[in-house]
Parts: C-alpha cells; structure tokens; sequence
C-alpha cells in the first residue's frame, strides 16, 4: 500500500490540529473550568495554566482527530482511492470562536477521495475513523488509571473526548460516518453505534474532564 502527502496535505492536517487544540483549550477553560472566562484567558497565560491546557488538548483532542481522519485515508487507499484531507478553515475559526464562547462545535474538515468502490468498501472506508477512536481508549486508559498529574490528564481527556468523537461520527445524519455506515449494513451500524454510544456515556459519566 502506497501512501503519500502532500505538502497542502501536511499543511492542512497541521493547521486543523492546533485550531482544535485552541478550540478546546478555549472550551475546557471558560466552561468546565469556572475559575476563567474569554476576557480573563490572557492574563491567566502568564500562570502557565493556558498552555498545560494546550498541550494536553493537542495531545487527545489533536491526535483523536488525526488519526480518525489518518484511517480514512488508509482504508480508502487500501481500497484503491486516492485520498487526501482538505481543512476547513471557515469550520475552524467558527470552532475557534465557538469555544471561546465556551460551546463545542468542531468540524475540522474530512478526507476526500475518489476512484470507484462497492457500497462494503465505502462503509468500511467510513467506520475506520470511530472504530480507531474507540481502539484508543485502551491506550489512554492506563494513563487515566495509573498515572497522575500532567499523564493522568492526557488520559482523562483522551478517553473522554476518543468516546465523544466516536459516538458523535456515528450519529446517521448529514455528512457523518454514521450515515454512510448505516447505507452499507444496518448490523454493522448498530454494532459500531451502541459500543460507540456506551463509551461515550461511560467516559462522559464516570471519567469527565481532567479539570
């Protein structure tokens, strides 16, 4: 299996990936966090605590999303595509924003690909970004579990967010994986969504935000 990026490829997975790590930082701090709000994040950077932020969202939320979107483009390429991701950089400043007025909305962008594939391939092509969040849960866990401080948090928030993210491309509507899953096989669908949907409740539930 070949695999290539581009350079506007690189660029564009990049600029996506520290715009949700913004995104997030922005979100987790004026909504989860009480102690700050959009006019008080600028002074609050001098503590240090913006930045821990940052880099704990860069490494779930950013690298959730990478790899979501990275198993895209291997099955779709497995399966003969050309593919390639394409940021959206108008649904990125609006989840830029969208955090700072302390809400989620985050739609980075998608892979596009072409070629000719069955109904099976495309399905397989669109559930590989959930089920690679769902296969990352195991591997925050033990952070979650067994570390503290700075790792406890990397682990905490990629369970959280990995579930949420699976749960929410699962969903049958519009352009989600789900609803292209679904128009393949309903048995693979119902699969993919209830473990989706049950890990989602459990880590939003039970394990939450780190902060």
């Amino acid at each position: 299996m070949n695999v290539r990026f581009s350079t506007r490829e690189l660029g564009d997975f990049g600029v996506a990936w520290v715009a949700l790590g913004v995104a997030f930082t922005f979100f987790i701090l004026s909504t989860v966090s009480r102690r700050f709000s959009p006019l008080t994040l600028l002074d609050a950077a001098g503590s240090g605590v913006v930045l821990r932020v940052f880099v704990v969202s860069m490494l779930t939320v950013g690298v959730a999303f990478l790899l979501h979107e990275l198993a895209h483009k291997l099955v779709a390429v497995r399966f003969g595509q050309v593919a390639e991701f394409r940021a959206d950089y108008t649904m990125l400043a609006l989840a830029v924003g969208a955090g700072l007025a302390g809400f989620l909305f985050a739609a980075p962008g998608a892979v596009h690909h072409r070629g000719r594939v069955t109904p099976r391939e495309q399905g397989l092509i669109a559930v590989a970004g959930p089920v690679t969040n769902l296969l990352l849960l195991p591997a925050f866990a033990p952070l979650y579990l067994f570390a503290g401080g700075f790792l406890g948090e990397v682990g905490q928030l990629g369970i959280t967010i990995n579930a949420a993210l699976a749960a929410f491309n699962m969903l049958p509507f519009g352009p989600l994986d789900g609803r292209t899953v679904r128009a393949w096989s309903t048995a693979a669908f119902a699969a993919a969504f209830v473990a989706s949907a049950v890990a989602a409740a459990v880590a939003i539930l039970l394990v939450g935000f780190p902060y």
